[in-house]
């Protein structure tokens, strides 16, 4: 076995019919097989160029080893799974895996349904408390991105997770990419094909069901009720709701179940023309058939606070992704091709201590809830998002016009001073500024600004042991993903999904013995 690094011309390396033809006549490799590990884009110096490394193998190696679940015995242990994100839903394949039923339990609608209460917000202004972009089947990720790449490399299998999506529809390159994005266009269907192998082995999922309370003895938990009455019994429960799940921290607060305050980050999203983002990065008049469309990363330390990009999306939509009736909160996706005509990234600021009293565990939500809902009544009450171009918004000036958008229910001109906290603001601009020197032609006033990003992570962490991942207060009860404070998107989710759920079936034999 050996490993060759291979330079292409992006027309060859992101063109699917031709690659593999390529990078085998530019290798030679005879009778030997050639196993792709990664590819990425150079574009610096000015030259456009692909980087593949491959390895040259003896034999054929299969695609993915991940082996789909068998289906389970009828007397299997029951967990409750709280949510059917990817932390739940990979949590479930986990525990079909080891011979448990996962009973899935989602307060919104299935994937495909779902998509009726998000064209209602986007064409009537219409939020359905329960399906939206941030609740229903797959969770906030599903109608908001897609985008597979994450940092969080130490707290799980990377791999693995990208081959449970392989093996469930998604494209092979995901494996290999540097950036691996599936589309919120092709997502739902792998997130369908979970859940019917979910349900095929053995497994249950019941949608419309939000859970209201939990069922205690002591200082365990035995299971959850629902709205409807319901009640849900198991081994073990795990909660993974969401970081949008304001009604569960506050019921974990109201039955003395220990939760903190967090840190997060909120600010605003920007929207330029794909084009302009593709001749800056490119350096490049038109960026060409093959070339993908232009990202960036940026980051600046200012005098009030980290400022960053955050869930970039290139050739994508600004979307409304409040949860409920009378606030604004913007996000971020792009389908598979990337191939809207805007470029949009969340601009945010870290929000610490100069806004969140940490003695107060609910602080943090109170104080996004608090700029979600002016922003709204501002705006009009609707989901009309407040905005003001870029070269404005720097000099505190009130737009008189407004750039065309790929936010479907409208823009208002707003000065965000009146949203956002002073401070807040003064971070932004000072962090737009020195974005505008690194990347030039980036500070235009024919881009904009639209709030609020605020649902960039849970402004609540459930505390669990370390080892265990146990709530530290409540036996057999399992705080998982994002909406726990343990993860920061599709993969990472997933990677806790799955061991939290491994450390329910160690409980459980544990017991059983």
């Amino acid at each position: 076995m050996r490993e060759l690094e291979i330079v292409l011309k992006p027309e060859d390396a992101f063109n699917d019919e031709v690659f593999e033809t390529i990078l085998r006549e530019k290798i030679k490799p005879g009778k030997k097989e050639i196993k792709i590990l990664r590819r990425s884009l150079d574009a610096r110096k000015g030259q456009i160029k692909a980087r593949v490394r491959v390895q040259v193998l003896d034999g054929s190696p299969p695609i993915i080893s991940y082996v789909k679940p068998e289906k389970i015995s009828s007397e299997a242990s029951r967990v409750i799974v709280v949510g059917s994100g990817p932390a739940g839903l990979f949590a479930a394949l986990k525990l079909l895996e080891e011979g448990m039923k996962p009973v899935i339990l989602e307060r919104g609608k299935d994937v495909r349904a779902r998509r009726r209460d998000i064209a209602a917000i986007n064409k009537f202004h219409t939020v359905n408390e329960d399906s939206n972009y941030c609740f229903g089947e797959g969770g906030a990720g599903t109608y908001s991105d897609g985008k597979l790449y994450t940092r969080s490399k130490k707290r799980g299998d990377v791999l693995r997770t990208l081959e449970i999506l392989v093996s469930f529809g998604a494209k092979e390159s995901i494996l290999y990419d540097a950036h691996p994005h599936i589309g919120t266009n092709k997502l739902p269907g792998i997130i369908q094909a979970m859940r019917e192998h979910i349900v095929e082995c053995g497994g249950e999922i019941h949608f419309e069901t939000r859970v209201t309370d939990f069922i205690l003895e002591g200082n365990c938990i035995k299971g959850v009720k629902s709205m409807a009455g319901n009640w849900f019994t198991g081994s073990s429960v795990l909660l993974a709701t969401g970081h949008s799940s304001r009604d569960i921290f506050q019921l974990l607060e109201a039955k003395g179940i220990k939760i903190e305050a967090k840190q997060f980050a909120l600010g605003l999203r920007v929207e330029h023309s794909q084009n302009l983002i593709d001749k800056i990065q490119y350096n490049c008049l038109t960026r060409g058939d093959y070339l993908p469309a232009a990202s960036y990363a940026l980051v600046k330390q200012t005098s009030h606070g980290g400022v960053f990009s955050f869930c970039m999306c290139p050739g994508g939509f600004i979307v409304p992704s409040a949860t409920q009736p009378g606030e604004i909160v913007v996000n971020g996706m792009s389908p598979s091709r990337r191939n809207s005509k805007y470029a949009n990234s969340g601009i945010v600021v870290e929000v610490g201590k100069e806004y969140i009293d940490f003695s107060k565990p609910l602080s943090g939500m109170e104080f996004q809830r608090s700029i979600e809902q002016k922003a709204c009544e501002i705006a009009g009450g609707n989901q009309t998002a407040p905005s003001q171009r870029l070269v404005d918004f720097i000099h505190g000036r009130v737009s008189s016009t407004l750039p065309k958008s790929s936010y479907q229910p409208g823009l208002y001109s707003v000065d965000h001073a009146e949203i956002l906290p002073e401070p807040m603001l003064l971070g932004l601009r000072e962090a737009f500024r020195s974005f505008g020197k690194k990347m030039k032609g980036f500070m235009t006033n024919d881009a904009q600004v639209v709030g609020v990003e605020s649902r960039t992570s849970s402004p609540v962490r459930i505390p669990r042991n370390h080892e265990t991942t146990e709530h530290v207060q409540i036996e057999r009860l399992f705080p998982c993903g994002e909406g726990a404070g343990y993860a920061g998107g599709i993969v990472s989710a997933a990677m806790d999904g799955e061991k939290c759920a491994s450390n329910i079936v160690k409980l459980y034999n544990r017991v059983s013995k």
